[in-house]
């Protein structure tokens, strides 16, 4: 248990790590763009093969679909209930330049990161509780990925005006439940079963597709440009490859 707390804080360490360096200094647009985009390839890359593979290799497709189905949904949902929240909180605001402010700025990434870190961390504790070596591809593929979502979710939060401290503390907290996540994976490990990590790794497959498509991808190609396309394949290449180390 004291293992899966150790290597659940080690991987979920980067939202922290990424949400110090968003508020540390306002950063160029193109930069926060280009690190959204790396980050969106390792995540596809993480989506391809070591969640939905994972998945179909342990439970089948049934589990897998299932849990694609609820995780998307859950993020769906969940971040239209956010954007309904700030549209009601800032009516009749407007920025300097006359437009109305629509969103909770870089809340939505956090939401994701949430949301898909949840079942990404239980499945890492998942594999310990098994009793084999920790998948260091996993563990590199994860804590690379969640830096670009935390440094551009806390960039674009401190860039419409919320405190660092506010900042900070909503990455903490994120970063403290995805850790124990951990541990929640390696007890709920007997009981699961092939069929429950299954579910699990779908519902994190789903989350983080609809996150990437509706938040980071976008929000990526709007500060990045043209070098969007390439920053997001050498993500997706070093990720790709860090999955098939082990």
């Amino acid at each position: 248990m004291g293992a899966a707390l150790l290597w659940g804080a080690l991987a979920a360490s980067s939202l922290l790590v990424g949400a110090l360096l968003g508020v540390a200094r306002t950063r160029p647009g193109r930069l926060v763009g280009l690190v959204l985009a790396f980050g969106a390839g390792a995540l596809i890359a993480s989506v391809s093969f070591e969640l939905a593979e994972e998945g179909l290799q342990t439970g089948g497709p049934v589990p897998v679909a299932i849990g694609i189905a609820l995780g998307a949904l859950a993020f769906a949902g969940g971040n239209a209930g956010i954007r309904a929240l700030g549209a009601r909180r800032h009516r009749g605001e407007t920025h300097k330049d006359g437009e109305t402010h629509k969103d909770e700025g870089g809340t939505g990434p956090a939401f994701g990161a949430f949301l898909d870190g949840i079942p990404e961390q239980a499945v890492l504790g998942i594999g310990l509780a098994s009793g084999g070596p920790v998948s260091v591809a996993l563990l590199v593929a994860v804590w690379i990925s969640n830096l670009p979502e935390s440094i551009g979710s806390a960039s674009d939060m401190r860039r419409d005006g919320t405190a660092r401290r506010s900042i900070l503390l909503l990455w903490a907290g994120v970063t403290t439940v995805c850790a124990l996540a951990t541990v929640g994976g390696y007890a709920l490990a007997d009981v699961s079963g092939d069929t429950g990590a299954a579910v699990i790794n779908g519902f994190a497959a789903g989350a983080l597709l609809v996150m990437l498509v509706d938040e980071m991808i976008p929000e990526a190609r709007s500060k990045a440009g043209a070098a969007a396309g390439l920053a997001t394949a050498v993500g997706f290449a070093l990720a790709a490859g860090l999955s098939k180390l082990t």
